[in-house]
């Protein structure tokens, strides 16, 4: 791997939360330390199943549940010097389509509960003139189907999942043609799937937020991609 300014990986899962995550959050952490990453944000899915699986625990007492496989990640990090930050992949409950949102934080998710209730149109409309991002993700992949682009403020252009067609050339086209942020990531859940892809930055970040600040100020940034494209 070429040497990176700061190299973050923007979409990885836990074990603790997704359930097709195959890797415990501490040990992801670790594998991208020796991978060579500055930093990585851990996406786990965000949908209905999951919340209304956890039964009838109060909402907050979910989403403590939901940021378990975060904070184990984030605990790890400190511990050895890795950068871990928040994320969600967002999925509406009337479409098969996923978001990575960046920008929210534990407040917001307890504040706004049950994000899978909104369409993107509503969700959209909700974050607004907040400092949030939401990204389509692998928007090719069988199935599913590019949003409006008014709707999106970004697009996942290469999804590094080894075990999905995700068509990452046809989502590089759409977000070109549509004058669309980009961001790349690996769709890490699995040992073998760490360190496909990511992003790279001229100079450290602290948090998700300063990455969205980022975004907003210079539109684009550098696309890593350490794999052979999956299409």
């Amino acid at each position: 791997m070429k040497q990176q300014s700061y190299l973050i990986d923007t979409h990885v899962h836990t074990s603790e939360v997704s359930s097709c995550g195959k890797v415990p959050a501490a040990n992801m952490a670790r594998y991208y330390k020796d991978a060579g990453y500055q930093g990585i944000i851990i996406t786990d899915h965000y949908y209905d199943r999951y919340f209304e699986a956890l039964g009838d625990l109060p909402w907050e007492a979910k989403v403590q549940k939901y940021l378990s496989g975060y904070k184990a990640a984030l605990e790890e990090g400190k511990r050895i010097g890795l950068n871990v930050m928040f994320g969600i992949e967002l999925r509406f409950h009337d479409s098969p389509e996923d978001y990575l949102v960046y920008g929210i934080d534990e407040e917001f998710l307890i504040n706004n509960p049950e994000l899978y209730r909104y369409t993107l149109k509503s969700f959209k409309e909700l974050i607004d003139h907040q400092n949030i991002l939401i990204f389509q993700a692998h928007p090719f992949r069988a199935g599913v189907k590019p949003a409006p682009p008014a709707l999106l403020h970004g697009v996942e252009v290469f999804n590094g999942h080894p075990r999905h067609d995700s068509h990452n050339e046809l989502a590089y086209k759409f977000a070109a043609e549509n004058g669309l942020l980009m961001i790349a990531g690996s769709d890490a859940h699995q040992p073998q799937d760490v360190g496909r892809a990511g992003i790279c930055l001229p100079h450290p970040i602290c948090s998700v937020r300063e990455l969205v600040e980022y975004y907003r100020e210079f539109k684009q940034v550098e696309i890593v991609i350490n794999c052979e494209d999956t299409g």
